[in-house]
């Protein structure tokens, strides 16, 4: 085979090769920017913690405003907003078919929409919502929050179709909680936050208490023996100089 056709095959495949590397990429890159909610999981019937994050996907346009729907089949009694700089949040509720039980009584409203504007996400650029919720249903296996992008440009990404299990990813997946497990009585909360400390225990602190007190006696006592001691030191030394002295003049006095 002729070194013009071994160069041309080669410079054939180099082509194939990158044209998949490409394919690859772009297919990968509409996943990457995907609206989402971090983290992904909350455990069931307690309260969490959550940030919508909202990346910039186009190159000439900004987001000025994300509107995210809360599930109506599965209401949150709960919401709170964490305030976001530049950015306004408007919170809509809906009344319910039927009303919740909570602890604190029984609620026939809850949030179903909040609408975040005034702010801008520029391109190469991403945006997180916390948002703060509870106490989550125990039976459901996840929560779906549709979600509505708007760009400067008028373009609207809708980010609704609900992931289904066991088949391929969505083109605009709603961002999804998955819900696991209850949480153990005195295990840390789904927001990560740790379990409150034990409280002191009084016979432990008595000892070290005591142990303290024990200390400072320790070091009284070596104190007081050390200046024992020096007056000792001291005294053995006028005593011995005065010897001295008394067998000088005796001396001297027989010389006479």
């Amino acid at each position: 085979m002729s070194s013009f056709r071994m160069s041309h095959l080669r410079s054939r495949a180099a082509t194939v090769a990158a044209l998949a590397g490409a394919t690859v990429l772009l297919a990968a890159v509409p996943a990457f920017a995907h609206v989402t909610v971090q983290p992904a999981t909350a455990a069931k019937g307690g309260y969490t913690t959550v940030a919508f994050k909202v990346p910039n996907e186009q190159d000439s346009a900004s987001t000025v405003k994300v509107e995210v729907n809360l599930p109506t089949d599965h209401p949150i009694a709960s919401v709170s907003l964490q305030p976001v700089p530049g950015w306004t949040a408007q919170v809509t509720t809906s009344k319910l078919a039927t009303p919740l039980k909570t602890d604190d009584g029984t609620v026939d409203q809850a949030v179903s929409k909040i609408t975040w504007s005034g702010g801008k996400i520029a391109p190469g650029q991403f945006q997180q919502f916390p948002v703060s919720f509870g106490p989550l249903p125990s039976d459901a296996a996840s929560l779906s929050f549709k979600t509505l992008q708007t760009y400067d440009n008028g373009d609207i990404v809708r980010w609704i179709e609900v992931p289904q299990a066991g088949q391929a990813e969505p083109q605009n997946p709603a961002p999804t909680l998955t819900l696991t497990a209850p949480e153990a009585d005195g295990a840390a909360t789904a927001t990560g936050t740790p379990a409150p400390a034990p409280a002191s225990d009084g016979k432990a602190t008595e000892q070290a208490s005591s142990g303290g007190s024990d200390s400072d006696g320790t070091a009284r006592a070596l104190g007081i023996a050390g200046i024992v001691v020096g007056a000792a030191g001291v005294g053995f030394g006028v005593f011995a100089g005065r010897r001295r002295t008394a067998g000088q003049d005796g001396s001297g006095g027989g010389a006479a």
